[in-house]
């Protein structure tokens, strides 16, 4: 059995530990929850202040040139790409993920229109982020296509000579499973349907590479593992043998060809650019940017190569010590276990007490979160940025003690708030 001082141990041989120093995490806290938001960098509060006071309060607007604002989409673009497997110039941060679907998707429907027209379905998981089943389902319907939705074990077989796109997101947010990007994409194009990825669980927490696994379309948030706060710009990429071929339905100003020509027709900029929509929020990039150097930083150490091994490492503890020192409390193992099917989280069912059992964890500073569904779920992340192995062991004590005393049965761990 891995003991305190064995975790501690580990941390001192750890060569992604100084990049801890680069967050600003809240003194008694453990936070498991980078997947939904990722924490502050300590640089971002005054690269912001920066922006606000001398870029925008000094330069006002001649930083669009002076300050590089205007490029800021696609810088950012470049960094996320080194992170996903994509090349210069083939990626622009922008809008949010649900909006970036809504132009991908729309792009993906609009080239099978046009190259198979018969091909009238768009199949995705039914566990997949609610927000791609919504923005899928309106598209089929205004479109006059249908959507399929399928267990994971069916997509194999449910991708058939009718369906025009599968829609997946590579890492299941309910339970950490993760797809084989290549596998899946080389079976989807041998049927002749184009594939959609969100990476919003993946992108900064997994190694990706979209080039490789020849994707066709891929999304994804800033605020999860890419640490740029809370409604960060998401990303968009775009195959380049996609990008020139169709419009996206949203084309604002900024994706023009010329967008200070000011000329009334819209002729679309080539490749990504012509994703990008409306003016762009600096603020937010600038905070962007701030996350995206904190992944960027961990490339002398072994970059996403590095991180990956550390959060498997982190996950297979955590799975360990749960199953050793909370048995017998109804919690099950909902995340894979196979190194190659796991994103960067573990997933805990328990039948009776899931939100309860997170809310007693984060009065603790064990911070957690919840996911409602059949089962409910107890969902923690280990970002390899921050985490150390004694932050595991130490959460999982806490979760232990609040098991072993039923502390999640009392009345204020069972009073549900707005968002869980």
């Amino acid at each position: 059995m891995t003991t305190l001082n064995d975790c501690r141990a580990l941390d001192a041989q750890d060569p992604l530990a100084p990049l801890r120093d680069l967050f600003d995490l809240p003194p008694g806290v453990i936070y498991l929850d980078g997947n939904s938001l990722g924490p502050l960098p300590r640089a971002t509060p005054a690269r912001v202040a920066q922006v606000v006071r001398e870029e925008w309060g000094q330069g006002l607007i001649r930083s669009w040139n002076t300050a590089g604002w205007f490029e800021l989409p696609g810088r950012l673009g470049d960094r996320i790409g080194a992170l996903i497997g994509a090349r210069p110039g083939e990626v622009v941060a922008t809008d949010t993920t649900s909006v970036n679907l809504f132009k991908v998707l729309s792009a993906a429907l609009s080239m099978q229109a046009a190259d198979a027209p018969a091909r009238r379905t768009v199949v995705s998981e039914r566990s997949n982020f609610p927000t791609d089943l919504y923005i899928a389902e309106t598209l089929c319907r205004e479109r006059g296509r249908h959507l399929r939705l399928v267990e994971p074990e069916e997509i194999a077989t449910a991708v058939d000579a009718d369906t025009a796109v599968l829609m997946l997101t590579h890492v299941n947010y309910r339970t950490g499973a993760m797809h084989d990007m290549r596998a899946v994409t080389a079976h989807a194009h041998a049927a002749g349907a184009l594939v959609v990825w969100d990476l919003a669980h993946s992108a900064g927490a997994v190694e990706v590479d979209l080039h490789g696994a020849d994707a066709d379309y891929a999304i994804g948030c800033g605020y999860k593992y890419l640490n740029g706060g809370p409604g960060a710009p998401a990303f968009v990429w775009v195959h380049p043998r996609h990008a020139d071929r169709f419009v996206q339905p949203l084309s604002g100003w900024w994706g023009h060809a010329q967008p200070f020509a000011f000329t009334p027709g819209y002729q679309p900029a080539p490749g990504i650019a012509r994703y990008l929509c409306g003016t762009q929020p600096v603020l937010g990039l600038a905070a962007l940017g701030c996350g995206l150097d904190t992944l960027l930083a961990a490339q002398p150490a072994g970059g996403m190569a590095a991180l990956r091994r550390k959060s498997l490492a982190l996950t297979d503890l955590f799975i360990t010590l749960v199953e050793a020192r909370c048995a017998g409390h109804g919690l099950s193992l909902v995340t894979p276990r196979d190194h190659a099917r796991r994103g960067s989280q573990v997933c805990l069912a328990h039948d009776e007490g899931a939100y309860a059992i997170v809310q007693a964890l984060i009065a603790r500073g064990v911070i957690g979160d919840y996911r409602a569904g059949r089962p409910d779920i107890l969902r923690f992340g280990f970002t390899p940025l921050y985490l150390r192995f004694e932050d595991v062991w130490d959460a999982v004590e806490h979760l232990r003690q609040v098991m072993d005393t039923g502390e999640w049965r009392r009345p204020e761990f069972n009073q549900t708030h707005a968002v869980t």
